[in-house]
C-alpha cells in the first residue's frame, strides 16, 4: 500500500466527503422546511466534521497522541450523524431509499475510520 502523502489520499477522507455533500444536498432538497434548519443543520454539521477532523488529525500525524485523538473525533461525528439519520428516519423526514442509502455510507465509514485508528495506534510511524 502507498504511503498517503496528503489527506486527499486517504480513502477515508474520500468517502467522508462524498457522503457530506450527500448529506448537504439532502437536508437542502428533501427535508421538510422545520427539519431543514434543525435537524437538517444537526447533521450537515456533524457529516461535515468527520472529513474536517480527518484532515486535522492528518497534518498533526507526527504527533501520534494528537493523530489519533482527531480520528477518535472523526469516528464519534461519524456516529453522531448516524444517531441524526435514524431520528430523521424513524419522524418520517426522509424519503424512500435515502435513509438505507445514507445509513449503509456511513456505517462503511464508520468500520473504515475505526479500521484505520486501530492501524494508527498499532503502528504509528511519524515520518
Amino acid at each position: 500500500m502507498k504511503k498517503a502523502q496528503s489527506y486527499d489520499d486517504l480513502e477515508i477522507y474520500g468517502l467522508a466527503t462524498e457522503l457530506a455533500v450527500m448529506v448537504h444536498k439532502m437536508t437542502l432538497e428533501e427535508l421538510p422546511r422545520l427539519e431543514m434548519y434543525e435537524e437538517g443543520s444537526q447533521i450537515r454539521r456533524s457529516s461535515k466534521s468527520i472529513a474536517a477532523n480527518i484532515v486535522e488529525g492528518f497534518g498533526r500525524r507526527r504527533y501520534k497522541n494528537e493523530f489519533i485523538q482527531f480520528l477518535t473525533y472523526a469516528v464519534a461525528s461519524c456516529d453522531e450523524t448516524k444517531a441524526h439519520l435514524e431520528m430523521l428516519n424513524e419522524t418520517g423526514s426522509l424519503q424512500n431509499g435515502t435513509f438505507e442509502k445514507l445509513s449503509q455510507g456511513y456505517k462503511e465509514l464508520g468500520a473504515k475510520l475505526f479500521n484505520f485508528r486501530g492501524a494508527v495506534i498499532r503502528g504509528h510511524r511519524a515520518s
